[in-house]
């Protein structure tokens, strides 16, 4: 079993320095503009950051990571068959749970990790250049 855990950690970490590199740096890339674009329209409408609501609000949990996996749903796919395309090129074999972890990091982490923050920044930066209401 750890010479398993061995293989799979040494497969996944060789994967940045070979072939299909350049994936590594353009899918997160695309993930975190996604998660900009979300996480402006959240701002926009008056939605609670992103990964909180998941995490705190049963009431609307299915509905938020419906409308997360539509936002990064064709970016994992892609990053999913490209690591099953390098497994296959470079490996000659396929090994679907390293395919599952590379395109869970490459994908969703960095989409949900941002899309919050955006939100967050974009409310606050917005709320700089209006003139504050005064107390009657």
């Amino acid at each position: 079993m750890d010479d398993i855990l061995t293989r799979l950690w040494q497969e996944i970490v060789e994967r940045p320095t070979g072939p299909l590199a350049l994936r590594f740096y353009i899918q997160p890339l695309m993930a975190v503009g996604l998660a900009a674009r979300d996480g402006v329209r959240d701002a926009r409408a008056g939605h609670p950051p992103y990964l909180w609501s998941v995490l705190t609000d049963p009431a609307h949990r299915r509905e938020s990571l419906r409308a997360g996996w539509r936002s990064i749903g064709k970016v994992f796919v892609l990053a999913l068959v490209l690591d099953l395309a390098y497994q296959l090129f470079v490996l000659k074999g396929l090994r679907p749970v390293q395919g599952l972890l590379v395109a869970i990091v490459l994908a969703i982490v960095p989409y949900a990790l941002l899309r919050g923050p955006v939100n967050r920044v974009f409310r606050r930066a917005s709320r700089i250049g209006r003139p504050r209401e005064r107390a009657a």
